[in-house]
């Protein structure tokens, strides 16, 4: 029914907590697969996608995509943690709409005001549950770019968004 993609790059630690909230969908057999999609880690990525029973592949989202078994997709970052009720919210939307569709941030994850209006917006921070052949044909080179200006639903669940991601430097 549905696969999950998460985009990573060094993110072992917050793929890590995205997969724990995972389970209970993997349990009730809402969630078909889990797929890691890397673009260039250089930690142990792949281990803790492979432990997990991820599906791990190397040529970013859009090999994801075609990889996927589900008809709906569910996009996150690394780190993003679902809340108690996301399964029932997801199976609701999957079987009455089209549309793509977010989650609500967690309170405790909502950044004031003023630190919302100037700080960067990143497009995948609330998830994104989106059909295989709306994703498709997006054809963009990130789960980002997929989520960027695309209409969407608020679903009635709530997502713990993950940290910004902190700028790396590259090794000289």
């Amino acid at each position: 029914m549905l696969s999950v993609l998460i985009e990573t790059c060094n993110d072992e630690e917050g793929l890590t907590r995205t997969l724990a909230s995972l389970i209970g969908g993997a349990v009730e057999g809402v969630v078909r697969d889990v797929i890691v999609c890397d673009t260039g880690s250089t930690d142990q990525t792949h281990r803790v996608a492979e432990h997990a029973g991820c599906h791990y592949v190397t040529g970013g989202i859009a090999t994801g995509i075609r990889q996927a078994k589900g008809d709906w997709l569910l996009l996150l970052e690394p780190g993003a943690r679902l809340m108690e009720g996301w399964i029932d919210a997801v199976v609701d939307h999957t079987a009455r709409q089209t549309m793509a569709a977010r989650f609500s941030r967690a309170r405790g994850s909502r950044k004031p005001f003023l630190a919302r209006v100037f700080s960067a917006n990143r497009a995948l921070a609330d998830g994104l549950l989106i059909s295989k052949r709306q994703a498709s044909a997006r054809s963009a080179v990130s789960a980002e770019a997929i989520a960027r200006g695309l209409a969407t639903k608020r679903l009635d669940a709530e997502i713990w968004m993950a940290p910004a991601k902190r700028e790396r430097r590259s090794p000289r």
